[in-house]
């Protein structure tokens, strides 16, 4: 009976391995699934490459997260060298599930001389790198992925002529099971059509989802939006000179939200952050910083700005006082 039961052990083991293994086998075979690629060939025209100039710097903000020698120790971490070669790092100490880099996007060898058009624009849009692993959607590719193809061929086009820095980025490494699920959340990207300037709603939106807004300006648990909370702030970072910082609630409430601004006053905030910035003063330990990109998205035109504010005051007022600063 002793061997009975052995044996029958040792068959079980045997199955529940064969059973990881094949389902292993199948996730890495099967995913990541973003269906048929297309092949994309970019004209790089002059017009392409201004707007994509534009978008890159001021809308999608690329090169914050892009550039790693950010001067983490000034107000709202300028950088003016080495652009765009990455190896900016995420890690466990803000929250995440592993250590993850940024790309270096430069025109170099260590970046994305050997790569395709194609290659670019499906890990802009559906989280698949060259070599077809995932990308980790700290990289919004779920955004982009929501854009006009135009917009993505311009923001290709422009990237293309960026000075090359040589800049080998370290590998990022999600942990378990993060690495596992990572494999399953890329798709195929479902385009749109950029709205009209007139449509200012609709076109606020575009650009809000294209500035990855929300990505900051509402609250998620295990990655998920929470709902009911849509742009009502309260997402929590930890600053490198000590604190927390919070996003602001951007909902029209007027007593927690933006609810008593006028365009102009949202318009005139972005531009202030200029200003400031310019005294370049040092931020001390335990002072007050912000992660808000506020001098990329300050270099958008007025237009711009004044359509993703008549946006965020057609949304729904949320009541959420967020507290901005914690030492």
């Amino acid at each position: 009976m002793m061997k009975f039961f052995g044996a029958l052990l040792k068959r079980t083991a045997i199955a529940i391995v064969l059973i990881v293994i094949g389902g292993l086998s199948f996730l890495y075979l099967k995913y990541p699934d973003i269906g048929k690629k297309e092949e994309i060939k970019i004209a790089h025209t002059p017009e392409q490459v201004r707007r994509g100039e534009y978008l890159v710097k001021n809308v999608a903000a690329c090169m914050g997260c892009h550039t790693g020698s950010r001067e983490s120790q000034k107000l709202y971490y300028p950088f003016d060298k080495n652009i765009g070669a990455g190896n900016l790092k995420f890690g466990e100490e803000e929250g995440l599930p592993g250590t993850f880099y940024s790309r270096n996007i430069t025109p170099a060898s260590t970046g994305l001389k050997h790569w395709t058009d194609t290659d670019i624009f499906y890990a802009m849009t559906a989280g698949v790198s060259k070599d077809g692993t995932p990308l980790f959607p700290l990289m919004p590719y779920e955004n982009y992925a929501q854009m006009d193809k135009e917009d993505i061929y311009s923001i290709i086009a422009y990237i293309r002529t960026i000075p090359a820095v040589e800049n080998q980025v370290e590998t990022s490494k999600a942990k378990f099971p993060m690495n596992l699920i990572m494999r399953t959340i890329p798709k195929a990207p479902k385009f749109s059509q950029r709205p009209e300037t007139k449509d200012t709603i609709a076109y606020g939106k575009y650009l809000f989802t294209a500035a990855s807004c929300d990505d900051c300006h509402t609250q998620k648990i295990k990655g998920e939006p929470v709902a009911g909370m849509e742009h009502a702030g309260g997402f929590e970072f930890v600053l490198v000179t000590g604190g927390k910082v919070r996003s602001a609630n951007i909902t029209p409430d007027v007593q927690t939200g933006i609810g008593t601004w006028t365009k102009e006053t949202f318009i005139a905030r972005f531009k202030a952050s200029v200003a400031r910035a310019k005294t370049n003063p040092d931020i001390k330990p335990g002072e007050f910083n912000s992660l808000m990109p506020w001098l990329e998205y300050a270099g958008m035109n007025d237009q711009d700005l004044g359509a993703i504010f008549a946006y965020l005051m057609s949304s729904k007022p949320i009541s959420n006082k967020v507290q901005i600063f914690e030492k």
